[in-house]
């Protein structure tokens, strides 16, 4: 009898489906010889590979373990001052809309998933952090391990964590850590000119423009938002539909293969000599 199988840790799984990510299912020699994964899935052959991410999409469909996830709560985006708001630019709200966005499809997608899922914990992070020349691991995990319970391995697994998140194109790899897509875009400011000491008798006059314009700009910024969000959900349905297409072809194979495997037995089982080819 051969040596007994190693139960597969955290990190080789993180490690799975960061290849499966990258390079789509069925490719387990290219997800070894990735040296990403290489270090992590090297004791690991092609059957093991397979067997494991055929048991993960199971569980993950919801007919493996039944234990409850905790749902990390996400703090909300501070509301968009109404008054002196001239000073954001059209970009920042859009990148502000865009975080909201993906931290709440994100959180939505963890429901029923197991094991629990830390993407809207990073997601959050970052867009609280804004580093524009992007946030090293060590304060990513010191600002998550601040806000939420996290396990005792947890900094351990935050690499491959942000790792596909990157492959997933959420985030950015820079040279210092890691960031959102285009977060510098929310942490320009325009500079204000100074003006003309002449014209600052006329600066009363224009506030009372500006506040009678402001109920407009809330609803134009109301409806940004609803339209932004109506996106992002069609954009993770669509995604949930691929990875659902994908499980069903997976299952589709392993049934062909059970039923030649079971035809193989059947012949060797009558005594008949089988050549594969």
């Amino acid at each position: 009898m051969g040596a007994p199988k190693q139960k597969w840790t955290s990190e080789e799984e993180e490690a799975l489906r960061a290849g499966v990510d990258k390079h789509g299912a069925g490719k387990w020699r290219t997800i070894q010889k990735d040296p990403e994964f290489s270090h992590c899935l090297a004791t690991r052959s092609n059957i093991d590979l397979k067997d494991k991410w055929r048991n993960m999409s199971v569980s993950a469909s919801g007919h493996g373990s039944r234990e409850k996830i905790r749902t990390p709560k996400v703090k909300g985006l501070p509301a968009i001052p109404s008054s002196n708001s001239q000073n954001l630019t059209v970009s920042a709200l859009k990148k502000d809309d865009g975080v909201q966005a993906m931290v709440d499809s994100t959180k939505n997608s963890q429901d029923g998933k197991n094991p629990p899922r830390y993407t809207a914990m990073i997601i959050e992070a970052l867009a609280a952090m804004q580093e524009p020349n992007g946030s090293e691991i060590g304060a990513i995990c010191s600002f998550i391990e601040q806000q939420n319970d996290v396990p005792q391995n947890f900094r351990r697994l935050l690499s491959s964590k942000l790792r596909r998140l990157v492959a997933q194109n959420k985030i950015e790899k820079v040279q210092r850590g890691y960031r959102l897509k285009d977060s510098s875009f929310a942490t320009k400011t325009p500079t204000p000119k100074q003006k003309d000491p002449a014209n600052r008798s006329k600066l009363p006059q224009n506030s009372g423009s500006c506040n009678a314009i402001n109920p407009v700009e809330d609803a134009a910024i109301t409806a940004a938002y609803k339209i932004a969000d109506a996106e992002a959900k069609s954009f993770f349905a669509s995604e949930a539909i691929k990875e659902a297409e994908k499980i069903s072809k997976m299952a589709e194979e392993t049934d062909s293969l059970l039923l030649l495997a079971k035809e193989i037995f059947e012949r060797c089982a009558r005594g008949e000599i089988m050549t594969l080819a």
